[in-house]
């Protein structure tokens, strides 16, 4: 990251790169909207909103076309169920979404599967086209360094556009450890476009710029946009907001 950055540029960056997420197994439409009334912030506009399937055409009605909507695929238990992801991406695709957050069938991989997860993500790739495809790798539940880099290059090969962390679903969600190998994997691919999203227990702008000069030591400043960069949560924006309005912080949701 550029040098001496103040703590409100950096808020700024984060939301210019926020995919803000509601995953909650009640969420209803009343929800999303205030979802979605969130995303539209008076510093500017969320990269994205992430949600189910089944809210992307609410969401889509509600942003303007600047806010992107993703929604979830084989989410959260990453499976490795083709049929299932197949039938969530096209769901998305129907109902005018413009992102894709798969989970990568993770325990399959961890168990040698490496030829059956490469299929379900070619086939996953195949049916969200032309929509960006995000691959969540579950990287706290992988653990090991080898299967999370494993699980990188397996995405990027199959034409993911980011690769991610978690679906913060499990105990351990994105940590600096398994972000470095990640952004290592991407760097090491030579895919130019290919980029990172960290996901999960990202609450503070500080927690952010941990993230943010990660990326741009291993990819370079020009990676820290909408395009390359991506932060997967609910209750960082609180703390966008708070250090740009230099308020205190309003009590974080649960929504992811």
């Amino acid at each position: 990251m550029q040098k001496n950055l103040s703590p409100s540029e950096v808020a700024r960056l984060a939301l210019q790169c926020l995919d803000l997420t509601s995953l909650n197994d009640t969420d209803t439409a009343a929800d999303i909207e205030t979802l979605c009334q969130r995303a539209q912030t008076r510093f500017g506009p969320v990269a994205a909103v992430c949600v189910w399937p089944r809210f992307v055409a609410l969401a889509r009605s509600r942003l303007p076309a600047a806010i992107r909507v993703a929604a979830v695929a084989n989410f959260p238990a990453g499976a490795l169920d083709v049929a299932l992801a197949l039938a969530d991406v096209k769901t998305i695709v129907r109902a005018g979404g413009d992102e894709v957050d798969v989970v990568l069938p993770y325990r399959a991989l961890m168990q040698g599967q490496a030829p059956e997860c490469a299929d379900f993500l070619a086939q996953v790739r195949a049916a969200s086209r032309p929509l960006t495809l995000k691959v969540i790798i579950e990287s706290g539940e992988l653990a090991s360094p080898d299967l999370i880099a494993q699980a990188t290059r397996l995405a990027l090969a199959a034409g993911a556009d980011f690769v991610k962390t978690s679906t913060g679903k499990t105990a351990v969600s994105a940590t600096p450890e398994a972000a470095t190998v990640m952004l290592q994997a991407i760097a090491a691919s030579g895919l130019p476009q290919a980029g990172f999203k960290a996901s999960g227990g990202i609450r503070s702008v500080q927690d952010a710029k941990v993230y943010l000069d990660m990326a741009a030591a291993t990819l370079g400043t020009q990676a820290l946009t909408a395009q390359r960069f991506r932060f997967g949560a609910s209750g960082l924006l609180n703390d966008i907001e708070a250090v740009l309005s230099g308020e205190a912080p309003k009590p974080t949701s649960g929504a992811y």
